[in-house]
């Protein structure tokens, strides 16, 4: 059912007529995170438009958060794109036509608390509560699985963790409100907090689960555009590691295109010491490993964010990286 509903999207939606090269239309989703900075580099560059060539047009949609973003690669509306592993595992598990195609980054996951809190360690972290974008998101499951390491857990696991969910970019304000103790923060969002809110980092990237091996964020595409569509699949996956290099290649640049990239979308002007620092803490690349993947989807079920233990086969497609 979800083959057929890509397929009628894909002809329905983007052009005047069937079969019209000219109004060919590919949709890039992304977020406003420093992990997505490839998208926004690429976006900046034309990198996209350039692989795919003129007869086919490109645009662009933003997502608050992976379950959106995953609803519209099932139904179509946008063909590929940059998501956390998390949601794209779920959406896989669950039935969704779902590859991930390469990485964007790693690193980037951030636990920090707010100031006047007392939470200095994760040992202050029992009784709290913390906000994740989403519950079972990338970042809820690294932070839930270092934290039941430690023998604490959440109330919806019997623990004393109360969990709450928001957008990153409020958690400034909830911070400021008191409404919330500790955030799971991608970056830029936890260097935001704590040049501006006097946040504490809790657990730093290198501490905190799958911190420096799992893909932060993943490139994503439907099985439908694999099966009948893999060269422009290819074209979007060389765009997209030219921008991997770009950045690799060029940071100053690329932190100020990721500034304007995020202000575009969110309204906020982050400042460059804000980034720069953030920008330490990430390490883009394609480069995915199917294997931590794997242990990732089982955490997720040590968890109970998943009912079975899930068999990743089929998920992580590397031959176009390659």
């Amino acid at each position: 059912m979800i083959s057929t509903l890509l397929v009628l999207a894909a002809c329905g939606g983007s052009g005047e007529a069937s079969g019209d090269k000219e109004s060919e239309t590919v949709t890039i989703g992304y977020f406003p995170n420093l992990n997505h900075a490839p998208a926004m580099v690429a976006k900046q560059k034309e990198m996209y438009e350039d692989h795919l060539g003129e007869n086919v047009k490109v645009e662009y949609q933003t997502f608050p958060d992976g379950s959106t973003f995953m609803k519209a690669l099932a139904t179509g509306e946008i063909q590929g794109g940059l998501v956390g592993p998390g949601p794209a595992m779920n959406n896989f598990i669950s039935g969704v036509d779902v590859q991930i195609i390469g990485a964007s980054s790693t690193g980037g996951t951030v636990i920090v608390s707010r100031d006047g809190s007392g939470i200095k360690s994760w040992e202050d972290v029992e009784g709290s509560t913390f906000i994740s974008p989403r519950v079972g998101c990338t970042h809820d499951v690294q932070f839930e699985t270092y934290m039941k390491e430690n023998g604490v857990t959440s109330e919806r696991t019997g623990g004393s963790m109360v969990h709450v969910t928001g957008e990153p970019a409020r958690y400034q304000s909830m911070f400021e409100n008191g409404d919330v103790d500790v955030a799971t923060a991608p970056e830029p969002w936890a260097s935001v907090m704590e040049e501006e809110v006097d946040a504490n980092v809790v657990i730093p990237t290198s501490e905190i689960s799958f911190g420096e091996t799992l893909p932060a964020a993943v490139m994503v595409t439907s099985d439908d555009m694999i099966e009948n569509n893999s060269e422009q699949v290819q074209k979007l996956v060389d765009a997209h590691k030219e921008a991997v290099a770009y950045i690799n290649e060029n940071p100053d640049e690329a932190i100020d295109i990721t500034i304007e990239g995020i202000a575009d979308i969110t309204d906020q002007q982050l400042k460059k010491s804000v980034m720069e620092n953030a920008w330490e803490r990430t390490d883009f690349t394609y480069e995915v490993d199917a294997d931590v993947i794997q242990e990732f989807g089982n955490s997720s079920y040590d968890l109970q964010f998943l009912k079975e233990k899930p068999d990743f086969e089929g998920f992580v497609n590397t031959s176009f990286v390659e």
